[in-house]
């Protein structure tokens, strides 16, 4: 970011202000510092600094951080790039006469200058981290460190690639505008064509003393610890963006991001069904027939539940908020138990015969069936 000053008072507007309300004032501001305009010596600093004003504030949800948590909702959040993608400056600015237009614009952001030269930037490449987490750092969320390497600027250097004590030298080629103009005879007609310096690569300068630590690329191998916080609740492939943090940029341009991609392993008990979670109890014979309370785990520990008696097999009860909770949200899902009657096996000749009574729904006067049933199976 250039500045730490409110952007509400940079383009003196109120915090109430409409998008009409932002776009004209920006554009007054703007015609009054631009550099193609303004000469002096601190204008493009200016210029700057209501564009990323402008810039946050006209993009809602960018508008609806700052106003909850003010540059530290920006910061770290969004890189250069990132704030101004999605920014219409030709529009703002067509008929204004300004050299270069929004093309200009952006070179001055992303470290062109006001020159006029038409330096190649490229965006850092974006990198991808499969983090592997357990089901309960899903549910209870984690704040851990990851190791990735990455390319970043150099440091001896500043990325420039040139030798410390040197500058680069502007292409004597294309003039410095990393950029040659080629003119084709067709039966149409003569036609003219841009075409990026072969000589500079598009970069408008050359390095005659590189760099001894980058050898003039003006980025360097690093592997660093990043901090990652998960979210209670994630789900499984879910990817948590980190702006900035992948493989920097050729000539001061913005840093790739860093996409950190959630795999949940697979619990031993429980089964994840969006909020829900299910868990699978094996009952007795007795204790579905006569019912009982069992023992059943949970993400916060073992609770007790209540088996009614003639519980079938498959019965699935609900124990209210002991699932997942909700992702950005102070909410949880449910735990399904389903209840599995485990059939008696090597039963004796009298308990054989007292099912198949049971089977003819035989009943003796003096006692009912679930009475035969603890008889039989507690002996």
């Amino acid at each position: 970011m250039t500045t730490t000053r409110d952007y509400y008072e940079i383009l003196n507007v109120a915090k109430d202000a409409s998008e009409q309300d932002l776009k004209k004032a920006y554009r007054k501001l703007a015609m009054k510092y631009h550099p193609d305009k303004n000469k002096a010596a601190d204008a493009e600093e200016k210029f700057k600094e209501i564009s990323e004003a402008y810039a946050i504030l006209s993009d809602s949800e960018k508008r609806a951080q700052y106003d909850q948590y003010g540059h530290a909702g920006i910061n770290g959040q969004y890189s250069a790039e990132d704030i101004y993608r999605n920014v219409d400056f030709g529009d703002i600015f067509r008929g204004a006469g300004f050299g270069g237009g929004a093309g200009s614009i952006f070179d001055m952001f992303f470290g062109g200058g006001g020159g006029g030269r038409q330096q190649a930037y490229q965006s850092g490449a974006d990198l991808k981290y499969n983090l592997e987490i357990s089901l309960n750092d899903a549910a209870f969320g984690k704040t851990l460190n990851i190791t990735v390497p990455r390319t970043e600027e150099c440091e001896s250097c500043k990325g420039s690639g040139a030798k410390s004590g040197t500058q680069p030298k502007r292409c004597q080629t294309c003039r410095g505008t990393g950029k040659l103009s080629q003119a084709r005879n067709t039966p149409f007609g003569r036609f003219m064509t841009t075409v990026t310096c072969s000589t500079c690569h598009g970069v408008g300068e050359m390095i005659e003393h590189p760099c001894s630590s980058c050898r003039g690329t003006g980025k360097v191998k690093k592997v660093r610890k990043i901090p990652i916080t998960v979210p209670k609740g994630v789900y499984d492939g879910v990817s948590l963006k980190k702006s900035g943090y992948g493989e920097a940029g050729s000539h001061g341009a913005p840093s790739g991001d860093l996409y950190v991609v959630i795999h949940v392993k697979p619990h031993e008990k429980f089964e994840r069904i969006d909020n829900d979670l299910l868990y699978e109890a094996k009952i007795s014979f007795t204790e579905a027939a006569l019912g009982a309370k069992i023992k059943v785990p949970t993400l916060d520990g073992s609770i007790l539940m209540t088996v009614k008696p003639g519980t079938q097999t498959h019965t699935i009860s609900r124990i209210k908020g002991h699932g997942m909770p909700y992702l950005h949200r102070e909410k949880r899902g449910d735990l399904l138990v389903k209840l599995i009657v485990k059939t008696p096996i090597n039963l004796t000749y009298e308990q054989k015969q007292f099912l198949k009574g049971l089977d003819k729904n035989y009943v003796e006067p003096e006692k009912g069936i679930f009475d035969k049933v603890k008889d039989a199976f507690m002996r």
